[in-house]
């Protein structure tokens, strides 16, 4: 993770949005005070997929449910897409 000091972020705030969108590989930027990360800047495609993630973490039904599949797929206990298709109602 890059980081930039507080002073150096002042002065490239506007220019961010640019740079993640260049610089794919930059996800994120840590702003640092004293040389101490205090503050985290990334794309708002990041922030809303950690929010999701942690809201997901954080339902316990939700969570029994990917375990369940997890265990599904380990088991071999898939169906194939066509099949699957043919119980929906489109």
């Amino acid at each position: 993770m890059v980081q930039i000091p507080m002073i150096e972020a002042r002065k490239r705030l506007t220019t961010l949005p640019e740079n993640f969108s260049r610089n794919l590989e930059e996800s994120a930027i840590a702003v640092t005070r004293r040389g101490k990360p205090v503050l985290a800047i990334m794309p708002w495609e990041l922030y809303e997929a950690i929010s999701e993630t942690m809201e997901i973490l954080g339902d316990p039904e939700m969570m029994k449910a990917i375990k369940r599949s997890a265990k599904e797929i380990r088991d071999n206990k898939t169906i194939a897409w066509d099949e699957a298709k043919k119980g929906l109602k489109l």
